[in-house]
């Protein structure tokens, strides 16, 4: 991508786009909507789109690239949501079936703050119908007695919505108790497509879109920031990735609680959907380098970042995504057992691999939290 100093020269590499008129909307800082971003989906142009999403980044956070110093918990993997895009799960009394211990939990976090001086610990697990809500309340304080500095960013929407179904209680009452145990931020996942017909195919024991969206609501009611993710590549339509990323867009309006818009596509292998050649789209890093910049356009003044997304399309793909508008490469996340259930590569990365990384690339580094607070650079 080009360093986008002239904007002469801009406008000419635009100007031929089958998309000129929104790009030259975006650079002006123009409100997009749903129609627009039907068409930049649609559109093959993906270089001028990147290279408008490249600038919308510099704009903001000129020549630098965040990541996050973090370990992924996958505290259990028994689930009865049975999602057919998920290698990851087991029914409950399967013999691959597993619950970390509260004392276990504790002690990977402690090691990972002790050995490679973790700040984040990413918290997700399968919906398990066996566990209350004081088996998350204890594993969340004795994190913040014995590491404090260590962010709990834990449990998806869907993961909070089991916990009130076991406990016959509401979501808000759910959330504030974990919030008062030491849950700091919430994950993305559970989103998928924000379509009641797509869930229908990949996912239908899951929340529907509307309780994923009054989730995360409820969530920024009470100071509970959170990410936004997509899941695409499934059985989707374009029309309604567009959809999804407008659905976000109107509750960031109204709550400002999303910090972060994580794309990210299928990982097939392993999983259902592959055996019943469900796959409408095959995974391409094209792909996921124009839905970062989409996502940068649409979101330009609405949500502050956009992540590169290494976990699912590799190292090299979330380089480059850094020039087509993400601003944070995602997190150092040793120990993750969900992608890595397909087999399709190690999800092993350390600090030292994601700054030489952001490096080759011309890119300054900074060290950051789970809430987006700078704590270093390199």
């Amino acid at each position: 991508m080009l360093v986008l100093q002239n904007s002469l020269l801009v406008q000419n590499l635009i100007s031929q786009s089958d998309v000129a008129d929104i790009l030259d909307r975006a650079l002006c800082g123009q409100c997009l909507g749903l129609n627009e971003c039907i068409r930049l989906i649609k559109s093959d142009d993906s270089y001028s789109i990147g290279l408008v999403g490249s600038l919308l980044r510099q704009r903001l956070y000129g020549n630098t690239a965040t990541f996050v110093n973090n370990i992924i918990l996958n505290y259990t993997n028994v689930c009865i949501t049975y999602c057919k895009f998920c290698a990851f799960y087991r029914p409950p009394g399967h013999e691959q079936s597993y619950t970390l211990s509260l004392d276990e939990i504790v002690r990977r976090v402690t090691i990972s703050r002790d050995a490679f001086g973790i700040t984040q610990v990413l918290i997700q697990g399968g919906h398990n119908p066996n566990l209350k809500i004081e088996y998350y309340e204890e594993a969340f304080k004795a994190i913040k007695a014995k590491c404090p500095e260590v962010g709990i960013h834990g449990l998806s929407a869907s993961e909070i919505d089991m916990i009130a179904r076991v406990e016959k209680s509401s979501i808000k009452e759910i959330l504030s108790r974990l919030k008062a145990a030491g849950l700091d931020s919430l994950p993305g996942a559970g989103a998928e497509i924000l379509d009641d017909s797509v869930k229908a195919e990949i996912s239908p024991f899951k929340i529907k879109s509307h309780e994923w969206i009054r989730i995360m609501e409820l969530a920024h009611e009470i100071g509970l920031k959170s990410s936004a993710t997509m899941m695409y590549g499934t059985v989707e339509t374009e029309e309604q990735r567009a959809q999804h990323i407008m659905k976000i867009a109107k509750l960031q309006e109204k709550t400002s609680g999303f910090m972060a818009f994580i794309p990210w596509s299928f990982e097939p292998n392993k999983t259902q959907i592959q055996s019943e050649g469900l796959i409408k789209y095959p995974p391409g890093g094209l792909q996921l380098l124009k839905m970062i910049a989409i996502a940068r356009i649409i979101y330009y003044g609405l949500i502050d970042h956009i992540q590169s997304s290494w976990l699912t399309n590799g190292i090299g793909m979330a380089q480059l995504a850094l020039n087509y508008g993400a601003d944070d490469f995602g997190g150092t996340l040793i120990g993750e057992e969900v992608v890595s259930a397909t087999g399709a590569r190690s999800t092993e990365l350390t600090t030292h691999k994601i700054i030489s990384a952001i490096k080759q690339i011309g890119f300054k580094v900074a060290e950051r939290d789970n809430l987006y607070r700078t704590i270093k650079y390199y």
